[in-house]
């Protein structure tokens, strides 16, 4: 294999692009916004609550602002965490209904400690089935008197308090917002922070170091609209070099930032570490793999990467050592429970795999020829399909549901396992991230 990938744009930064500018206090022009199903289903909704989105699918697309507060109406989330997540603080601004539904799957998915808080507020919340989760209808105004506090419990979703500080600086007055304990992938914290920093946002930084509060003060301005440029997905990304890992070949991935917010940009020091050979220039990312059973397994705290578990545990399944990768409790409560549904798949193909309270144990061995069931997971479709590069009658039961993020991935496949050409790369292995080893 011997591939260049253009990956499309990162599906949070699409998100958080389109929300700050949908409650801009001018239009805006987005340029390299992925075009999935998620991102149609978050650019749908506010169009919903008044916002104008155009040009999808053709490279840029153009927002008109709402006007605030928003509207009401019907939500579809789908089953997309930013839409069911970012965008009930932002409907709970009005006075008039908002009914959020989803994907029957979706139902899972938690939400009580964003909507406790917001009820803290003053919102109005009734569900219409399990309390806690979709569906439900919210209705407003929040209460945001001067020196007003809201808190969150994000210890099982970032995008909790992802979505109070995204709805902070329309409020009415200055307003602190805090997150208890320990925070899973803060580095979508951040890059929130960032994003609303970028738009103009005025906010400081409380009990800075405190690892059992974190608190910042919003103050109240809407966003500035302009032209806004959308990072390549990383952890998108992390499917192809895991590729290039397990078979030896090769991989470069276009425009890869030199400094970044993403999560994925974990992926140099994590597959660095496991012997890959990376290269960042004006290329793009190269990773030269050393092929399965050729690297050495890892031992990870995955708290604040989260979501490039899936993928990374394919690659521990062909190490030549065993792999524990540690504080992702958090992942049950994703598209699908992760962590029983990584265990029960690895060891459906031979593998041994134990589920842990917070982690996965993978010990390497042979695999054998199986389907592979994705459970409508984007994430769980790609794993299965790195396995598929090395076992032979290794099968994907929907690789279809790679659309959610990902629209074109079969594609995309194909055409990295065609090959490109030759190309040459070096360098050495990255640096190991904070709680890896």
């Amino acid at each position: 294999m011997d591939a260049t990938v253009a990956v499309p744009g990162s599906k949070s930064l699409t998100a958080r692009a389109l929300y700050l500018a949908a409650v801009a206090d001018s239009p805006s022009t987005i340029t390299g916004a992925l075009d999935a199903r998620d991102t149609r289903l978050f650019a749908d909704a506010l169009e919903v609550m008044g916002a104008r989105i155009e040009g999808a699918g053709q490279g840029a697309l153009r927002v008109t602002p709402m006007p605030l507060p928003p509207r009401g109406g019907r939500i579809d989330c789908g089953l997309a965490g930013t839409v069911m997540r970012f965008l009930p603080p932002l409907a709970a601004l009005a006075t008039e209904e908002t009914l959020f539904d989803g994907d029957p799957q979706a139902y899972a998915r938690p939400l009580g400690p964003l909507l406790d808080a917001l009820a803290r507020m003053g919102a109005s919340v009734t569900y219409h089935g399990q309390p806690g989760h979709l569906p439900f209808t919210i209705r407003g105004p929040l209460r945001t008197p001067l020196g007003a506090q809201a808190w969150v419990d994000a210890s099982s979703s970032s995008q909790f308090l992802s979505a109070l500080l995204l709805v902070s600086p329309l409020t009415k007055a200055p307003l602190f917002v805090s997150a208890p304990g320990r925070v899973p992938s803060m580095p979508h914290v951040e890059m929130t922070l960032a994003c609303l920093a970028n738009a103009g946002v005025d906010l400081e930084v409380v009990d800075e170091g405190n690892a059992d509060l974190a608190t910042w003060h919003i103050f109240p301005s809407r966003p500035r609209g302009g032209d806004i440029s959308v990072e390549p997905d990383l952890t998108n990304a992390g499917a192809f070099l895991a590729a290039a890992m397990v078979t030896g070949g090769r991989v470069t991935i276009p425009a890869w930032p030199g400094r970044t917010t993403q999560a994925g940009d974990a992926w140099r020091a994590l597959l660095g570490h496991m012997g890959a050979r990376l290269t960042l220039d004006e290329h793009g990312l190269t990773l030269a793999g050393p092929g399965a059973w050729n690297y050495p397994g890892i031992n990870a705290t995955m708290a604040q990467v989260g979501e490039l578990t899936p993928t990374l545990a394919a690659v521990c399944a062909y190490a030549s050592t065993p792999s524990r990768l540690t504080r992702i409790a958090h992942l049950r409560g994703h598209e699908t429970d992760r962590l029983a549904a990584l265990a029960a798949e690895i060891n459906r193909a031979g593998g041994q795999a134990v589920e842990e309270t917070d982690g996965l144990v993978i010990t390497p061995g042979p695999l054998r020829a199986a389907t592979i069931r994705s459970y409508a997971d984007h994430r769980m479709a790609a794993f299965g399909a790195i396995l598929g590069l090395v076992t032979p009658g290794i099968t994907v039961d929907d690789i279809a549901c790679t659309a959610k993020t990902l629209p074109g991935f079969e594609a995309m496949w194909r055409s990295m396992v065609s090959g490109q050409g030759p190309r040459s790369a070096g360098g050495s292995p990255a640096s190991v991230p904070e709680g890896g080893e």
